[in-house]
């Protein structure tokens, strides 16, 4: 079967492998139908992530089911969800709903990112996927729901969703900021559902148009973030998304956050060390969070707000190619990309 393989910055190929069988009656063996470009599959592919090569390439995707064991919990021809990280569904992390942590992988398996792990469990961007635990993994994609509008739902749309649902479960009517920037998609996923989970204010802050056009088109206000104008905090916001990864954001999303608000950082900070406020954070009572998200245990909530119609992350794709223009399209700046076979 063919896989995509990243072999170096801006440098990748298509490979002949071997395809994947069961190996166990929880096994499934499926089909990429729809594969989104996550956030982080840039910066690898522009090297800004200094990733060896070479691994197998893809992590968001919707699939369907070609071959299924007895204990499975999905059939062929079933469309699926198919989370990014590994997990068994069995261990104690799993169960508290720590499925980036599962104790039957090594920490940080996942697909397509072998080098965040150290061990190879193939990549989105093939024409057959394993899932092994397939009873637990794999969600069936609600009936209506299209594979390319859905395809990055299991990394950035749940990160997106994790910096605000459980936040505004406790307080539906808080007001949101969104800083725009690195992790370019999730930030926007965020603005967007925040408004579908019927925030107050939503104000989505980057430099970038372009994506200041889609946030708007998911309902959030809109506007330039103009750090390099000494631009500073006019207002506090009970929940704050920094999804720019510099300092100067970061610090700017602790000046912004409410007395006892929360901040989530959902861009990856990568420097050796990175200056955090946090005598203002102290005194403000506040709660910072960074962390890759619990995919498993995260996107089923979003997926059913995308079902019911309420998010739309169709207005972020701006590109949706076929698999053979992936080489060339890895390395375009724009906020997701959705390759099909």
């Amino acid at each position: 079967m063919r896989q995509l393989t990243f072999l170096q910055p801006g440098a990748f190929e298509w490979r002949e492998i071997p395809a994947p069988r069961l190996a166990a009656d929880t096994d499934a063996i499926v089909h990429p139908l729809a594969v989104a470009r996550c956030d982080l599959d840039l910066y690898i592919a522009l090297g800004v992530v200094k990733y060896p090569g070479p691994f197998a390439f893809g992590h968001e995707t919707i699939a369907e089911v070609i071959e299924a064991g007895s204990a499975a919990g999905v059939a062929p021809g079933d469309r699926v969800v198919v989370p990014f990280q590994m997990s068994c569904g069995r261990c104690d992390p799993c169960r508290r709903g720590l499925t980036n942590s599962c104790e039957a992988y090594p920490f940080g398996a996942a697909y397509g990112l072998k080098p965040t792990s150290g061990t190879e469990f193939g990549g989105a961007l093939s024409d057959l996927m394993h899932v092994p635990y397939a009873d637990h993994m794999l969600v069936k994609l609600p009936e209506g729901v299209d594979a390319v509008m859905a395809a990055s739902v299991s990394d950035n749309i749940a990160d997106g969703w994790r910096g605000v649902a459980p936040h505004l479960k406790q307080r539906p009517d808080a007001s949101v900021l969104v800083i725009g920037g690195l992790a370019q998609s999730v930030s926007i996923y965020a603005a967007g559902a925040a408004k579908a989970l019927g925030a107050g204010r939503t104000l989505y802050l980057d430099d970038n148009s372009d994506r200041c056009a889609r946030a708007a088109r998911l309902g959030a206000e809109t506007a330039p973030l103009a750090l390099d104008q000494g631009r500073e905090p006019t207002e506090q916001f009970d929940i704050v998304v920094e999804g720019a990864g510099t300092e100067a954001a970061l610090a700017f999303a602790i000046r912004s956050c409410a007395p006892n608000g929360v901040l989530t950082s959902v861009s990856i900070h990568l420097g050796a060390t990175t200056p955090v406020p946090l005598t203002r954070a102290y005194f403000k009572g506040m709660t910072l969070h960074t962390g890759r998200v619990h995919s498993r245990a995260t996107f089923p909530d979003a997926l059913a707000c995308i079902a019911c119609g309420k998010l739309h992350p169709e207005h972020v794709t701006h590109r949706t190619l076929a698999f053979s223009e992936a080489i060339d399209a890895m390395t375009d700046a724009g906020p997701k990309i959705v390759f099909t076979p």
